[in-house]
Parts: structure tokens; sequence; C-alpha cells
């Protein structure tokens, strides 16, 4: 479960970059209900999504050149230069220095060893996102990875995730790896990691990456408003047993996220 009392390690903010920023802010309006409200004064090429007045997670233009539209995932630190050298240290690589977003906090991105991307939040003023685990709101992320022992090991060593592993829900092959923070309760779980080889990871040309996946009411409703407005499935909607009706799209701009409904607690 995401929760908003963020502590370290666990995801605290998402954005997504966007070739065409009114463009995303149509398709996920229409999906999710969200509003954008432009940071800063003078409005630009950044913003926050809002849900019933809160912010949920934020869209910017795409400058990297080569680069795909994807989320990007935030977790939290404490101290983002500390984490920049354990990402170093570990094999992973900086791509974004430690910098400050005004008072807001500092901000760093990184690569994992296998290619995966991933950004810390260094928390001042803004702790981080203002809804999570309800629906229209961040509620679990995910690595698609091409060797989970290597995944486990580096951010074991970077955020001290306890990990978890277990079947492939429904019967299908393979594991699937279970993360919770630091010192947690098994509850406080927030996402998992799965192994997949390069040929299915064509999204993002053979390497890793990490998505978001947003809870929905009705995941079935939710795929239709996705088509209807310029996005695409890459699978289901379908029925995980245990764990909820789910479905893996793409917006129009080709950024991945997953849909999930979550089945019913049980008792």
């Amino acid at each position: 479960m995401i929760t908003t009392d963020y502590v370290d390690g666990s995801p605290c903010w998402i954005d997504l970059g966007a070739p065409d920023v009114p463009a995303a802010v149509a398709f996920y309006g229409a999906v999710f209900g969200w509003k954008f409200q432009p940071y800063g004064p003078d409005g630009g090429d950044y913003g926050f999504f809002r849900s019933d007045g809160r912010t949920v997670g934020a869209v910017g233009r795409l400058t990297e050149e080569g680069a795909r539209s994807a989320w990007m995932l935030y977790f939290r630190t404490s101290d983002a230069e500390a984490t920049a050298r354990t990402v170093e240290q570990a094999g992973g690589a900086v791509r974004t220095a430690p910098g400050d977003v005004e008072s807001h906090g500092r901000m760093a991105q990184f690569t994992d060893p296998q290619g995966g991307q991933f950004a810390v939040w260094q928390p001042r003023a803004t702790q981080g996102m203002e809804a999570v685990d309800e629906p229209g709101t961040l509620s679990w992320v995910e690595l698609y990875t091409t060797d989970a022992k290597a995944a486990r090991a580096f951010y074991g060593t970077v955020f001290g995730w306890a990990t978890q592993d277990m079947p492939m829900p429904g019967g299908n092959e393979g594991t699937y790896t279970l993360i919770t923070p630091a010192g947690l309760a098994p509850e406080r779980m927030h996402g998992g990691l799965m192994e997949l080889p390069a040929e299915h990871l064509a999204l993002n040309g053979g390497r890793p990456y990490w998505h978001p996946v947003f809870g929905t009411a009705d995941c079935d409703a939710s795929v239709a408003k996705v088509t209807a407005n310029g996005g695409s499935v890459q699978m289901g909607p379908d029925d995980a047993p245990g764990v909820g009706r789910i479905a893996v799209c793409l917006d129009p701009h080709g950024a991945d996220f997953v849909l999930l409904a979550p089945a019913p607690a049980e008792g």
C-alpha cells in the first residue's frame, strides 16, 4: 500500500515526459478526470495533475533527444547526495545530479545497472503527492527487468527494500518479487519487480523500465476511455486472482501505465 506518510525508499512522486503537454493533459483528463495546474504564474512546460484539488503527479515537455515518452517514478530519500554515491558504488549511473527545485526539495535521476531509469526526491517544503492508493491515483509501482536477482541486490543496496518472492498470479510461469520499504510491515509493500527477456521489453528497446499502476473503480470503463481518447491496450483487461482486474495501457505518445481495479478485500 502506498501512503502519503512517505518514508525513505517509498514512492512519493511521478511525472510524465510528454512531447505534447496539452495533448497529454487532455488524454489523462479524459481518462482520470485530472485537472492541470501550471507550475508558476507564467505557466510553461511543466505543471501538476490534480484530482479533487489534490496533486497526484505532474507532466512536462520531453526534451531529451531520442528519449521515449514515459512516466518517471521518484522514491523518497533523506539525502540525495548520499543516494547518488550509493547508486554509483552499486554499479548504477547518475543521469541528473542532485539539485534544488526551489524551496520544494532536491531531486536526482539515475539508471540502474541493467538500464532501468528512476529518480529520488529529498523533500523540503513539498513532501510528495497529496493523494495515492485510490481510484485515479498511484497505487503500485512496477519494474520489468532483464535480471531480477541483480535488480533485487541493487535496489536493496540503494533503498534497503525488503523483498518477498511469490509465484506469478493466475498460474502463470515465473516469479514476482514484492517490495516493501525498509523496516515496515508487509502491508506497506508498494510495488514489485519481475524478470522478462529483452525481446519482451521492446517498448524500451529491450532495456528494463519502471511504470506506474493507477487505481480505478472499473477497469473496463477506464480502458474504454483510454482507447476512445487515442491510447491503446497492450494486455487485458484480465482478472488476476487475488489482485484484481488489470490492463496494461499506452497513452497516445506511447507512455505505458497499468490500470488496476483491486479485488475486494477478503472478510
